[in-house]
């Protein structure tokens, strides 16, 4: 008998979070992650913070890492190429642990933002973890552990079997 994999549920994604003590999502939902809004949504522990443009959020947590919160980061492929001078920032310049989340649009190369995505993270020297299942979500905990003991961001890669 060949084992299923669990499908990858936004319940699940914001659990994990939870465990890992994050206080704030910061967020612009892309189509590849809505199925995350939910969870998002109908949970009281973690305050939502949406944005306008990829790099404000960046900044945005930024500021919430500098004022002692823990925020990760949300949003979807081609929105991290539009933050790359902030990532720069906070990577290079501030050293901030920052947990990003990251739908991985056209992760079976069918989307250039997907196409360059690894070798881009690769590139800026990003550590990066990919989540497909529930199975998956405890690399979300990894990721953070690590970003807490470097003092970098880590990306963890959102990949859904029913990508649209």
């Amino acid at each position: 008998m060949v084992a299923q994999k669990m499908e990858l549920t936004g319940k699940r994604i914001i659990d994990e979070l939870k465990k890992c003590g994050v206080t704030h999502i910061v967020w612009l939902l892309g189509s590849g992650l809505r199925f995350m809004y939910e969870a998002m949504i109908s949970q009281k522990e973690i305050i939502l913070v949406p944005f306008c443009r990829e790099g404000e959020g960046v900044a945005i947590a930024a500021g919430l890492i500098l004022g002692g919160k823990k925020p990760v980061v949300l949003y979807q492929n081609a929105g991290l190429y539009e933050a790359g001078d902030s990532i720069r920032l906070v990577s290079f310049e501030l050293h901030l642990p920052l947990l990003m989340l990251i739908g991985y649009r056209g992760w079976k190369g069918t989307d250039s933002a997907g196409i360059i995505l690894e070798p881009t993270l690769d590139a800026w020297g990003i550590k990066y973890y990919l989540v497909q299942s529930d199975e998956d979500v405890e690399k979300v905990s990894i990721g953070d552990k690590e970003a807490q003991e470097t003092n970098k961001p880590v990306a963890i890669l959102i990949v859904r079997e029913q990508e649209p």
